[in-house]
């Protein structure tokens, strides 16, 4: 793919996620739907913490999807002005940029989709209630649905193959990872001692101990996710790690 082409491909993913997160935005303003988003509710999945989160209140459950989304729209944002800078100064005069995009392509864009779209798929089809319960088809449309769940899996992985990302120290990519694991796992019990409602229901099913051994292993999961990246682009665009500075 030219430079061109790839240039109006970031701007037509930025433009599908800027319509996603005004799409969900507008949600809340629909009178037959005013509870489902109560509470800055839409800011409180992963899946709109990758675009950034929604709660359907209403039913004593919540919609992930939106902190996916808003992440997306943030990298692809990002990408684009890297994109247009990038022709007009030339790759020089933009390399904090690009570090930039670089790290949150590989840091959290690609681990976190990748880890939504695997989890989500696997709880709902060994038991939806877990994940994403039948009533919520009553008031998230179906391709609303896989807007969140199943095309940002294609759409990252196209990412990694249409140009290569550095990546940071493994300590560095695993370090950040992990702060924004802790953070994300801090705001759902948050949430929950704050509204006594999971964001998840199969959060409920389990006791603190079953939680805490979620929590590790989700952690541990995404962080091979993040290792497998490393490894893709690699394995597409050679060995692309940041150089490190030698000490004198």
């Amino acid at each position: 793919m030219t430079k061109t082409s790839t240039c109006i491909y970031h701007f037509l993913v930025l433009s599908w996620y800027t319509f996603l997160n005004y799409y969900i935005s507008q949600e809340g303003k629909d009178e037959v739907k005013p509870k489902i988003f109560a509470n800055g509710a839409r800011w409180k999945y992963m899946t709109l913490l990758n675009l950034l989160k929604s709660r359907t209140a209403g039913f004593g459950i919540y919609q992930p999807g939106s902190f996916r989304k808003l992440l997306q729209t943030i990298f692809y944002g990002v990408t684009c002005l890297d994109d247009v800078l990038k022709r007009i100064k030339g790759r020089k005069d933009i390399k904090f940029l690009t570090a930039f995009r670089d790290l949150l392509f590989t840091t959290l864009a690609f681990p976190v989709s990748t880890f939504v779209f695997l989890a989500f798929w696997i709880l709902f089809l060994y038991n939806r209630d877990l994940i994403y319960p039948k009533v919520l088809d009553t008031v998230i449309p179906v391709w609303l649905n896989h807007a969140m769940h199943t095309l940002i899996f294609p759409i990252t992985l196209a990412e990694v193959v249409l140009g290569p990302h550095s990546y940071p120290s493994k300590k560095t990519g695993l370090t950040l990872l992990t702060a924004a694991s802790i953070t994300y796992i801090s705001r759902i019990l948050w949430l929950y001692f704050e509204t006594g409602t999971w964001v998840y229901p199969v959060f409920a099913k389990l006791s603190p101990v079953g939680l805490a051994a979620f929590f590790s292993l989700s952690h541990i999961f995404i962080a091979s996710i993040y290792l497998l990246g490393e490894k893709l682009n690699h394995w597409k665009w050679g060995d692309m790690r940041q150089p490190q500075k030698k000490r004198k």
